[in-house]
């Protein structure tokens, strides 16, 4: 055997032994317990990065805005604890808005149609991430903010609205 196969032979065997070793030492299970949401981001950003290499259209943006958004909510999860998602539950809609955002801006065809559905799912994770980080705290606010609109109007009918819109005292 010449010098040159007995190296790469040990080389082989050596590399398979450290393989084997950290198996068993769970690296690779922390490996792919702490690191898995990069499977979800790192597709969206090559996907990003495609497109802004000219290699890939414009329609590539709509998943890779969604993976980046679910890569970065998961790893907010992972690094956090699930518990987490109490509150980030609506970047499930924040998603698929930005990648709809993203491909309208960078189109060569403006559609309303794809801008308004983008803001309409940006504005609904927005909506919601308010309610999920008030919590019961929003209802409470709402009936109290109801009840002294409510008041305003019947015991202050003099006021400059009854006037301004032309309304008549009773």
């Amino acid at each position: 055997m010449r010098n040159n196969d007995k190296k790469a032979i040990g080389i082989f065997i050596l590399t398979a032994g450290l393989i084997i070793l950290l198996g068993q030492w769970g690296v690779f299970a922390f490996l792919g317990r702490v690191f898995w949401p990069l499977l979800i981001l790192l597709p969206g950003v090559a996907l990003h990065l495609a497109f802004a290499a000219r290699t890939l259209p414009a329609w590539a943006l709509v998943p890779g805005g969604t993976l980046v958004v679910y890569g970065i909510t998961f790893s907010l999860l992972n690094t956090w604890g699930f518990g987490l998602l109490d509150v980030l539950w609506p970047a499930f809609f924040l998603g698929p808005g930005v990648g709809l955002y993203e491909y309208e801006m960078f189109s060569g065809e403006r559609s309303k149609s794809l801008y308004y559905a983008s803001l309409g799912l940006i504005g609904l994770s927005a909506v919601l991430f308010i309610f999920s980080l008030l919590g019961s705290f929003f209802l409470y606010a709402l009936s109290v903010l109801l009840i002294l609109a409510g008041a305003w109007l019947v015991f202050w009918p003099d006021s400059k609205v009854g006037k301004r819109n032309g309304w008549r005292k009773m």
